[in-house]
Formats: C-alpha cells, structure tokens, sequence
C-alpha cells in the first residue's frame, strides 16, 4: 500500500467510505463484522479490512472506466464482498445497486436494464441465475465474481475473479474523490409487491440519519452484538444493524440467508443481544417446535418490523425478549413503539421534533381517530423529497404537496399510535366484510406442520365486483407434509365462515420479495398454472 499518514481532517464521517478510511487509521484491528458459515466456519472482517478492500475495488472501477455517477450492481448473498463494494462507490462516486440475491429471469434483467449497470459484481451461488439475462442487458460490460471457498465453484477465465483484486498486496490507493454529502451512494429497488420495482436514489447523508436512529431509536450499548440474517441488499439489514455497528464500533453478525431453524442457535454462539426481522420472518420463527431452551438465550430486544398482533405476547414470553416494533420504507417515513410503551399491534409513533404523520382520506382530509386512511408523512426540516430512478413524474407525485404519500392504509387511536391496517390496493372484500388476511394466517400458522402461510385473494367465482375468494398458500416445515384435511378442519374450529380459505394452495417453499413478505403476484401466477398442489375447501366440507 505504502505512501506517508496524513492528516484525516478533510475526511467527513456522513460519508461511509470517509468513516472507513478513519477508523482504518484510528483503530484497525477492531472486529466490526461477522459473516458465519455454519459449519463451514466464519469470515471476521475489521475496519482495516473495510478500507483496504474496499479501496481496492475503487482502484479496480476506475481502472476499468467506472467512475462517477456510473451505476455498478452487487449480485450475492450476505458475504464480506458486499461490504467491501458497498464502500467501494463512495470512494469515487459510483452508484452501488444492491439486486436480491433471489432475483432471476424477467425480474433480474429488468433491474440491471432499469438502472444500467456497467459492472455487476456476483458471488458464484447467483452466477447461473446471471448468465441466464446477460445477452439481453447491453449496458453490462464487466462482470467479476467472487469466487467464496465455502460455495465449491472452480475459477475459471470466462469472467474476471474479484479474488486477484482482493489478494493483491499493494495497489495505487485511490484517494476519497467525492465529499458532497447529496451524492448518490445507492440506488435500492422498491419490493415491487404490485407493480414493477421502483430505484430510489440514496444519498450519502443517509448514514447520518442511521446514527440518529441507533442512539433515539435502536439505543445499542458498548456490549451489544447485533445479528441480521436478512439480505443486505434491503435497507432494513443497513438500516438496523450494518451500519450501527460500523459507525458504533460494535460486532455485527450476518448469515448468508435467513434460517429460522438455526437463529437461536446462531445468537448462542455468538452472544447476540439483538436481532432484526420483519413480520412474516416472526411468525415463521414461532411455528417453529418449541424446544425447552427456547427462552435460554442471550438475546435482549428484537426489532421488528410488522409483528402480528397475535403473536407479540406469546413470542415475548416464549424466546424471553422484548419487541421494539418500527414502520419504515426506503422512500422514507418512520415511526417506532419503544418497550414497554403504547398498545400491542401499534407500530408506533413518528421520532417528535423529525417527523409529522397524518391519516387522509381521497381528498387529503383527515379522518376521524379510529377509520382507516392512507398514512401521508413529512420531515419537520428540509424538503421532503423522493428520487425514482427515471421516473420524475412518479417522483413528483410520490410528495405531492410536500408530504410522502405511503400508500399504507391505517389508523390512529386517540393518543396518537398508529396501526397498519393493509397495503393500498390489496384489501380483500368477501361477501361484503373486509378481511384482515393476517388474522387467517395467525390461525393457520398454528397448525403442526406449517412453515409459512400467507393469504390472499382472487376474483370472486361469483362475479360479484370488488369481491374475492381467499386463497391460503402454504409451505411445509422440514420433514413435515401438509394434510388439506387437516389444515380446513382448524379453520373451520376457529373461524368465521366468512374467513375460511376457499383454495389451500401447497408450495415447497413461498415467493418472497426482498423483505419476506410472499410475492402475491407469483403466487397468483404458480396458481394459474397449477404450480404446486391446490385443494378445494368445498371437497372437505
């Protein structure tokens, strides 16, 4: 590497790669990060490790004509290749895109052609679904794959290896080219739950609001060991725990994918105190078999983001923790319950003196406490202010008038805390009565041999407008298999007819988009094809 210490007073921490370069030189050999393998062992990452990597992956864009403003994507699964990309850009000013490491087919081109990548760097486990689009995406000109011990894929000359990168021993450091906060560190991708993925630009300023959220909201101690098992790839892994630990100087544990089997286990280990998991994860967690250690663990607070309601308490109880429910979106917006505080089923209030939330109806008034409305929110200083990828239209519509529409239906109680009622567009109606599909899924996921279950909804075989039949999609636990008998007769002893799931759809394994919430679309689609095994509620009656 070589070259003189100089003075780091130019250097502004906001900026991740800048914060990097300055704990490199104040405390190298700290370990921040901890990617485990299972079995197969763990990868410790310290913050010199950060900045030298990271560094010379910025000497190998401008080597290769990527530079600022170029858009490069990242293509894996939870690995320390991530990291080091991620603060690769900000160094000269390259846009890092973060694809989820699920995407394939249609899906996956569509995201590299939307936001024109010059550069895909992909880990081998995602090589295939890669090579499957890359002749139909013209703006790719490099890709170079980390090539991970543990994954058993051969090097091979076809593509370059990001490896020879990182194994070099000395290279020309680049030095920190870009220091306006407003530049464009990432561009992440909406879940696309009901229409194609938006990319929304995210400054380099972001990471001062992660540090405002970890000391008023997340408020980790010195002794905290953070774990995260969700794809780095979405805000909430960066949100909650990559960058708090990076900025805190405290460990963080990533494991290449969720495993609801092996978390506890993994928090043993390693002395978690805290972990992050969205809703859908939550339930999947506590279908799981109880085991007589499931409250033996070190775990303090988890950090959710859409508990059920029906779980909350018993999940509580259960695994000995306690839930700090949080609402966020990667177009901005946030609120938070803290501990102890507010009712069960709120996901809070908005941060006082950050953010104001209203409730609106069509015309933008609000309604009353208690009905349902679209939560609108807007930053108490400075703009409120969204940037779609090639879309200024949408972006202007998305903060009309100033305030961040979330198209979230929900309502608020008398004393200000807020619930989440359905997405905007995919309440279900069924002979009249809106149904709450989680309140189906809470039952059904009761049931011994169910994973995951999510339920939603299709035409009505009536033809009656706006009405729909409920479908229940479902994926067994390992070694389990589901009896379509056995899973109606439950519905039957604990729901209202109106409830009951007119088609139980069976699926080795659910769609999901990068938060975990079951992709709708998909799923409809696997069920107008026949994907998987559907029976009839009527043939079991």
């Amino acid at each position: 590497m070589g070259g003189v210490i100089v003075s780091k007073a130019h250097l502004n921490q906001v900026i991740a790669s800048h914060l990097a370069e300055i704990k490199a030189e104040e405390d190298p050999d700290r370990e921040i990060y901890i990617f485990e393998k299972g079995d197969l062992g763990e990868d410790v990452l310290t913050y010199k490790d950060l900045y030298v990597n990271s560094n010379k992956i910025a000497r190998f864009f401008l080597d290769n004509g990527i530079g600022k403003g170029d858009a490069y994507a990242v293509f894996m699964r939870n690995h320390p290749e991530f990291v080091y990309s991620l603060l690769a850009g900000p160094t000269i000013g390259s846009i890092m895109v973060p694809i989820d490491p699920r995407s394939r087919g249609d899906r996956l081109k569509f995201l590299l052609r939307d936001c024109g990548a010059k550069v895909v760097i992909v880990s081998g486990e995602c090589l295939n679904q890669l090579e499957e689009v890359i002749k139909d995406v013209p703006s790719l000109k490099l890709i170079s794959v980390a090539y991970r011990p543990e994954q058993g894929i051969q090097v091979t000359g076809k593509y370059h290896a990001l490896n020879e990168i990182l194994e070099k021993t000395s290279w020309k450091v680049v030095e920190q080219q870009i220091m306006d906060v407003r530049h464009p560190m990432q561009i992440i991708y909406t879940s696309g739950t009901t229409g194609d993925p938006k990319g929304v630009a995210i400054r380099n300023n972001r990471t001062g609001l992660f540090n405002i959220l970890t000391k008023i909201v997340w408020k980790y101690e010195n002794d905290d060991i953070l774990y995260n098992g969700l794809s780095l790839t979405h805000g909430n892994a960066q949100t909650v725990t990559l960058f708090p630990a990076f900025s805190m100087g405290i460990k963080a544990v990533f494991s290449p994918r969720f495993t609801r089997s092996r978390i506890w286990d993994i928090c043993r280990k390693y002395g978690c105190t805290s972990f992050s998991l969205l809703g859908g994860m939550m339930a999947s967690i506590y279908n799981e078999p109880e085991r007589p250690d499931d409250a033996d663990n070190p775990v303090r607070v988890v950090i959710s983001a859409g508990t059920p309601p029906s779980l909350w308490e018993g999940f509580e109880k259960r695994f000995n923790v306690k839930i700090l429910e949080w609402y966020g979106s990667v177009e901005g917006g946030f609120a938070y319950k803290p501990i102890g505080e507010g009712p069960i089923g709120s996901f809070g209030r908005p941060v006082p003196g950050v953010m104001e939330m209203k409730v609106v109806d069509e015309n933008d008034n609000e309604v009353p406490v208690g009905q349902t409305g679209e939560l609108i929110c807007r930053l108490l200083r400075g703009e409120t202010k969204v940037d779609y990828l090639g879309k200024p239209e949408d972006s202007k519509e998305k903060t009309r008038g100033g305030w961040l529409r979330t198209g979230d239906m929900v309502h608020k109680d008398k004393d200000g805390w807020y619930f989440f009622d359905y997405r905007k567009g995919t309440e279900l109606r069924r002979a009249g009565e809106f149904i709450q599909p989680d309140y189906v899924e809470t039952v059904i996921g009761k049931h011994e041999d169910v994973s995951e279950v999510c339920v939603y909804g299709i035409p009505a075989s009536s033809g009656a407008p706006g009405e729909s039949d409920l479908v229940a999609a479902v994926s067994p636990l390992e070694k389990h298999t589901i009896e379509p008998k056995s899973i109606f007769d439950l519905c039957k002893k604990e729901l209202a007819a109106n409830y009951i799931p007119s088609y139980l759809q069976v699926l080795e394994e659910l769609p999901k988009t990068l938060t975990e919430k079951p992709l709708e679309r998909e799923l409809k689609q696997t069920l107008a094809k026949g994907v998987g095994k559907i029976y009839k509620f009527e043939d079991y009656k």
